[in-house]
């Protein structure tokens, strides 16, 4: 039997000097159906690869299945898989399973049981979640740029269609992940149960766009060649964003077109392509939401924010949380300090000790990110038709 095991996302836990721990992983009980399969793991510490062959597990001598990682101190998380995310573990009824999460402060020996594996369930039954307020713009969106195509997304804030207002616009990625948990992965951020919610309190509105992923996620997401994915394409996405796409809303919506009511956001590699819109396209976009930024993809992202970041006065949301990884909080922090060094950016910075890297933590400090970016000194709804 071979198996497959996923811990989630990578801690940067390699750094030369630090004390390393062995962790043995040791497969418990699994599901008899899938005996033959090679199981991996996939995690924090191995960049969420579900098929690392380093990551797999091995019958050892006494006719089980183990895994031995040498870890620095830290917190981790993971899942397992047999070696792509449709065959992830899950619960015994099908649904999503919580990531693992373990500390190490020594050697340690962790038992796993597997419950069950997502693609013996089939397609996954989800529930419709977008609010009324949400719409497909166009299934098949062309990016002229990449020559190919992509679902978008449109939240229109209530009382859009019985007023004149113009209202600032928030082009998020992933658009899969924001509205609808029929069409997330992992769970969605609720964006238009948050803004409705908002809203109704009397904060301003706001038009949201939602660009769908596709399957070059990371080179899209990427301004830079990668060793592990290839060819960066985050150049031209930025472009079609800023050259194709914001045009066409603005003249097919009611919008304030400025840079000061342009935002643009995302997470992981969204929240790289993200600060890199920014700071490429200063003149387009006027504040960012950085949630959990995969800068450990994109070596040059110091130099090159170096290099621009005098010339950012806008707005910056920094997201990274804590049980991600001490490694992923440093590099952004160093981000984020040279720009504050070297720009008059307004920059706001979250930590949260509790936080991982998944939907469920960045809709919990949307709101807080929404409101710091509509607070004083962005105009929104500064139009109004006669």
């Amino acid at each position: 039997m071979k198996f497959l095991l996923c811990l989630i996302f990578s801690f940067f836990s390699f750094l030369a000097g630090e004390a390393q721990y062995k962790v043995f992983f040791k497969l418990g009980k699994y599901p008899s159906k899938h005996f033959n399969d090679t199981a991996f793991l996939a995690g924090n510490f191995n960049n969420w690869n579900p098929a690392n062959n380093d990551f797999r597990f091995l019958l050892n001598n006494e006719s089980s299945f183990e895994l031995i990682l040498n870890l620095p101190a830290g917190h981790y998380a993971y899942k397992c898989t047999r070696g792509n995310w449709a065959s992830v573990e899950c619960l015994a009824n099908g649904k999503d399973a919580d990531n693992h999460e373990f500390k190490i402060t020594n050697d340690t020996t962790i038992q796993l049981n597997i419950e069950a594996w997502r693609d013996d369930f089939g397609a996954l039954v989800r529930n419709r979640t977008a609010s009324k307020q949400v719409h497909v713009m166009d299934t098949a969106f062309f990016i002229p740029q990449l020559n190919r195509s992509r679902r978008i997304w449109i939240y229109l804030p209530e009382g859009y269609e019985t007023t004149k207002k113009h209202y600032p616009v928030l082009y998020m990625h992933d658009g899969q992940n924001l509205f609808d948990e029929y069409t997330s992965g992992f769970g969605e951020w609720g964006v238009d149960e948050c803004l409705d919610s908002l809203n109704r309190s009397g904060k301003p509105g706001c038009i949201v766009v939602g660009i769908d992923n596709g399957p070059k996620r990371f080179n899209e997401y990427n301004p830079f060649a990668f060793r592990d994915f290839g060819e960066g394409e985050g150049e031209r996405y930025v472009d079609f964003i800023a050259q194709t796409l914001k045009p066409f809303i603005d003249k097919k919506y009611r919008t304030v077109t400025s840079k000061e009511n342009t935002m643009i956001a995302g997470s992981s590699m969204g929240g790289l392509i993200s600060y890199y819109a920014m700071m490429k396209r200063p003149e387009v976009f006027g504040k960012a939401g950085v949630f959990s930024p995969a800068f450990w993809t994109a070596p040059a992202i110091n130099a090159l924010t170096d290099s621009l970041a005098a010339k950012q006065a806008g707005k910056f949301f920094f997201y990274m949380g804590a049980k991600e990884g001490g490694a992923y909080v440093n590099d952004m922090l160093a981000v984020q300090e040279l720009l504050g060094e070297k720009s008059s950016a307004m920059i706001y910075s979250v930590i949260d000790d509790e936080g991982i890297h998944n939907e469920k933590s960045w809709r919990k400090w949307f709101a807080e990110f929404y409101c710091w970016m509509m607070a004083e000194g962005f105009n929104t709804v500064v139009k109004t038709d006669e």
